[in-house]
């Protein structure tokens, strides 16, 4: 059976700190991976719109010096007639080596796993997960900070609906001495679920908040989200809600100045643009890891050595 990434806690604390160690080999000496795929092949089979991670994980194929393949939405492929998606899976895998699946639905692309001869990787599955988004998230913070452990970190939006939120809150809660302080409305709270799997039973603390500047100097890391108007199922909530918090200059004057401000992007209007020229903007970097880690993730599942 091939191996699939379909949860970040799919990987073992030790994988995720190799793939990082990878990743970084990759920045640091690209021309050594430039023909590590070569004859292998991607599929993209995103059933829900995407721009970063559709184009990352093609990116990172194509650096490899593999080739993709794939569709980037629902109808444009035999899904619009009514084909199941494990059949759609099924069949891809006779055609790729590696198949990345984005859908709108939570479980969809483990259940497809079931129908697949080769690796699938999980590119979001409603707002449940999003694993190579969170790989990204940790080189980030690690490329920033030096570490994974021992710092303050902040969740500011959409903490109910936010599949990276979810996400990267599972994925810390495996390092020691991290502080979670969640930031959103009271109707965008985290799930009682994540608390309860993740955080309650180590112990770890966290805070719970409405007000982003009375906690903002106690941070190192600002993960923004957007209220996200495709998983609400009342527009007039969505309307309510979506400006809930927007980061300004102003804001950060409080802050750290080693502060990392992230966002797995897109971003509507909760980060002023005015915010981009500051130092302590680390969301751009951010789009760039993604492609690397996801070389490394790559490599990993096609049990590929350079």
């Amino acid at each position: 059976m091939p191996r699939n990434i379909i949860d970040v806690i799919d990987l073992s604390v030790a994988e995720i700190d190799q793939l990082i160690a990878t990743a970084e080999d990759i920045i640091a000496n690209p021309v050594k991976y430039q023909d590590a795929c070569a004859h292998k092949q991607l599929a993209t089979l995103f059933f829900e719109p995407s721009t970063r991670t559709r184009l990352s994980f093609e990116s990172a194929m194509l650096a490899l010096g593999g080739s993709v393949l794939g569709f980037s939405e629902a109808n444009s492929s035999s899904a619009a007639k009514g084909e199941t998606v494990g059949d759609t899976v099924h069949t891809v895998s006779c055609y790729a080596d590696i198949i990345a699946m984005r859908h709108p639905k939570e479980g969809a692309p483990y259940a497809a796993a079931q129908f697949s001869e080769v690796p699938i990787i999980n590119a979001g599955d409603g707002g449940h997960n999003h694993p190579t988004q969170t790989l990204t998230d940790l080189l980030t913070i690690h490329r920033e900070k030096g570490r994974l452990d021992g710092f303050t970190i902040g969740f500011c939006g959409d903490l109910k609906f936010g599949r990276t939120v979810h996400s990267l809150v599972n994925a810390l809660s495996r390092y020691g001495n991290i502080n979670f302080v969640l930031i959103s409305p009271e109707e965008l709270k985290l799930p009682r679920y994540v608390k309860e799997q993740s955080l309650k039973p180590k112990g770890i603390p966290y805070t719970q908040t409405t007000d982003l500047e009375s906690v903002i100097p106690q941070l190192d890391i600002l993960y923004m989200t957007r209220v996200q108007r495709e998983r609400f199922f009342n527009e007039e909530d969505y309307l309510r809600l979506k400006d809930s918090y927007i980061l300004t200059p102003e804001k950060l004057r409080s802050a750290k100045p080693d502060l990392s401000i992230l966002h797995p992007l897109p971003r509507v209007n909760e980060i002023a643009v005015a915010v981009d020229k500051d130092p302590r903007a680390a969301y751009w970097k951010q789009v760039k890891n993604g492609k690397f880690i996801r070389m490394a993730l790559i490599l990993k599942l096609l049990g590929i050595e350079v």
